[in-house]
């Protein structure tokens, strides 16, 4: 049991550092937060072999890792916890599907948009334009819908592609025991 946990542990932490390094090649959209990048693969890879709970705790440590790298810590607690923490936590529920990698991105990645379209909602509103994409702004859960939505979905189906070339080609994928 200890050697599981060891071997768990330092491959969390490769996959937390992975994570961090493709963070440093995102494509930044928005001013406010938001980039197409691949970070969510290698702690859904971490979730789908290792499971739920050691999915869950890799994206919470990726997550206060992002934070600090990302400057995340200027926008206040309750932005750090639903941006930061909880969304990169949630990530973890792709642990949940493992004989179904296509299924686990799908979940984490709407899991974690929960978080960030409960975050404009709740944090965000405040800073909603009158017109974003030309379309004239309502409510603030119509912006954090356009808003996350715009790179969350784009994220989205890079992960769906790389996780579904990566199950068929290779045993990387497979739930460790």
């Amino acid at each position: 049991m200890q050697n599981k946990s060891i071997k768990c542990i330092a491959e969390g932490a490769i996959m937390i550092a992975l994570s961090a390094a493709l963070s440093l090649l995102s494509v930044r959209l928005w001013a406010n937060g938001g980039s197409v990048d691949l970070v969510i693969i290698p702690i859904i890879v971490f979730s789908l072999r290792h499971g739920t709970v050691w999915g869950l705790g890799a994206g919470l440590i990726y997550g206060l890792i992002d934070c600090l790298i990302s400057g995340g810590v200027g926008y206040g607690w309750q932005a750090i916890i639903i941006d930061y923490l909880l969304a990169y936590s949630v990530l973890g529920l792709a642990g949940l599907l493992p004989k179904a990698p296509v299924l686990a991105v799908i979940l984490g990645s709407f899991a974690r948009f929960v978080m960030h379209f409960i975050s404009g909602i709740v944090l965000w509103a405040a800073y909603m334009p009158e017109t974003y994409f030309g379309m004239k702004m309502t409510g603030a859960w119509f912006y954090s819908l356009l808003y996350n939505g715009s790179y969350m979905l784009v994220n989205c189906i890079l992960a769906v592609i790389v996780i579904g070339i990566l199950s068929k080609s290779t045993k990387l994928i497979e739930r460790q025991s």
